[in-house]
């Protein structure tokens, strides 16, 4: 599909979701903001954007897509990237690669596993991935909080632009995230985190924090669709080949928690989301997408940016089936 035709797909589908934009967040049906993170319960669950970037660096947006958002679990993609780049297979001795079948927060399944997530897309996962992080940045000799330096230089450079923090939505996940701290001290007590949890819990809840918006993650994300070659000069490869097929497999088997089955079904693209109500889906070889509506479904995933992402592939064919 010629770059150019996309824009016109873009706007359509604001234009056929505007009355359910409308109406997010009022009742039970039509979703719910990630009420139990008080910084995001204040969002307008009536917003909603769209932005894609394609491989040869062409982007269109409608909506709401220059509006920045929390990217929430949307970061454990790009934290799962930099520890990729800098432990390659060694990543995997205390993280699996399997579908978790199971809410993103459980704690009933990383007993039964002796404190190994199953997927470093889920929150112990993710946790488990800074852990990691800090690692590396306290063997370079910039202290644990280095991590989060790595990180913020890390979407600086797939953007071309600077990337920031939101203070008071990590303050917030710092103050309420009491699942989170019992994940990272039980696997702690499995021996399965080196480092001191507090800073490790504080490197995790910066990254759920920052603040981008649609255009911004489709262009971060878009090395995904151009075999690991970074999305703005091509140089150098965010990651290899390999690597980032990877990448995508998990986005596809795990990036939606335990509607992972549903959506590879009904959408057929990786992807990516995270409570902010953000999803990155990634077309091998032609386009990053990114989506956002804050009001959640069931399962912690937008509501309307699933709805979304079908109407996007009805209308253009594209999907990895």
């Amino acid at each position: 599909m010629n770059p150019m035709k996309f824009q016109p797909v873009l706007d359509e589908i604001v234009a056929t979701l505007r009355p359910q934009i409308a109406q997010c967040g009022q009742g039970e049906h039509h979703g719910k903001v990630a009420s139990y993170i008080p910084a995001l319960a204040r969002v307008d669950a009536r917003q909603f954007g769209i932005a894609l970037r394609t491989c040869e660096g062409e982007e269109a947006g409608a909506g709401d897509f220059e509006t920045p958002f929390s990217i929430q679990s949307v970061s454990k993609l790009f934290t799962l990237t930099l520890a990729m780049q800098r432990m390659g297979d060694a990543l995997w001795e205390r993280i699996g690669r399997e579908p978790s079948g199971n809410p993103f927060n459980s704690l009933v399944q990383l007993e039964n596993e002796q404190g190994k997530p199953r997927n470093p897309f889920i929150n112990a996962g993710a946790i488990a991935v800074a852990d990691r992080l800090v690692s590396q940045a306290k063997a370079s000799g910039r202290g644990g909080n280095g991590a989060k330096d790595d990180i913020l230089a890390l979407m600086a450079s797939l953007c071309g632009e600077p990337i920031a923090f939101d203070d008071e939505v990590a303050q917030s996940e710092a103050d309420t995230g009491f699942r989170n701290v019992a994940l990272a001290n039980f696997m702690k007590s499995f021996g399965k985190i080196d480092n001191d949890v507090a800073t490790v819990l504080d490197t995790y809840f910066h990254q759920c924090a920052l603040r981008m918006s649609c255009r911004q993650l489709a262009r971060a994300a878009a090395f995904l669709c151009r075999d690991g070659a970074h999305p703005i000069d091509g140089q150098p490869d965010v990651t290899g080949e390999r690597q980032t097929r990877r990448i995508n497999a998990l986005m596809l088997t795990c990036g939606t928690y335990d509607a992972a089955g549903d959506v590879a079904f009904s959408i057929g693209l990786p992807c990516k989301s995270g409570v902010g109500g953000g999803i990155v889906a990634v077309v091998p070889d032609t386009l990053t997408l990114c989506v956002w509506s804050p009001a959640l479904d069931a399962t912690g995933n937008s509501l309307l940016g699933m709805k979304a992402l079908e109407l996007f592939v009805a209308r253009t064919g594209l999907s990895v089936f």
